[in-house]
């Protein structure tokens, strides 16, 4: 069996069964190679989902009070989406420890969003069954707390460039401007980077696959430091 020692040490979690890892990093190509009689991850994949989503629900249901279903499951969707979990894979780098068929290998599939997505799920699952639901949570949260910040705010899913803009029309006519700052890594798997500035002054900058992801989580960051100026001043009043 393989020395994970080193993803164990990325993941902050120690296995006490670390053939739980070692399933969670197989994809379901080694048991198509092998005629269907090896294991793969995709049972542990289903379990970790599951324990994803109540991590995420209880931790959006204690943050925001105010909020009822609607938003609260909008907010939780994307914060579980396939997108954001293979950003998390990508994270931790679990690409590279991914157990593949020679074919799901030569086709790219260290770096398939769909892979890396269900791996990081299966890893969840493989923590849950390890070491139980509060270690499973305690990793969550550490992986949400770097990718996503403290979830102080609850994300505006429609349209958070509109919102902005909205926001700003209250005050001044002059539109919010996008500027993209950098694009960064392979032509497979782009970067984007960008930045809003309004009057001159930059309010935030935001990371996507897209540029226009990347200027709609510009826009996300702009409204929360606004929130939190207009917060300050009123507690200063």
């Amino acid at each position: 069996m393989a020395d994970h020692s080193e993803l164990q040490g990325k993941l902050g979690y120690v296995f006490k069964q670390v053939e739980l890892l070692s399933l969670a990093l197989t994809h379901p190509s080694v048991a198509h190679e092998s005629a269907g009689s090896a294991q793969h991850n995709q049972r542990m994949e289903f379990l970790g989902d599951s324990v994803l989503g109540l991590v995420i629900t209880n931790e959006l249901f204690e943050k925001f009070l105010r909020f009822g279903e609607g938003p609260l499951t909008k907010a939780r969707a994307q914060l579980v989406n396939r997108r954001t979990l293979a950003a998390q894979a990508r994270r931790l780098n679990l690409g590279e420890y991914l157990i593949l068929s020679r074919g799901e290998e030569l086709s790219g599939g260290r770096t398939r969003q769909s892979a890396l997505a269900d791996c990081f799920e299966a890893v969840v699952g493989a923590i849950f069954l390890d070491g139980g639901y509060g270690e499973a949570r305690d990793f969550l949260l550490r992986c949400f707390k770097d990718g996503f910040g403290e979830l102080d705010e609850i994300p505006n899913l429609e349209n958070p460039k509109g919102e902005l803009q909205e926001t700003l029309q209250t005050h001044s006519n002059q539109p919010p401007e996008y500027e993209l700052t950098s694009v960064s890594g392979p032509d497979h798997d782009r970067l984007f980077e960008c930045r809003v500035k309004h009057g001159g002054l930059e309010l935030g900058r935001g990371l996507g696959k897209s540029k226009k992801e990347a200027e709609s989580m510009a826009a996300l960051a702009a409204l929360k430091r606004l929130r939190e100026i207009s917060d300050a001043t009123e507690a200063s009043e």
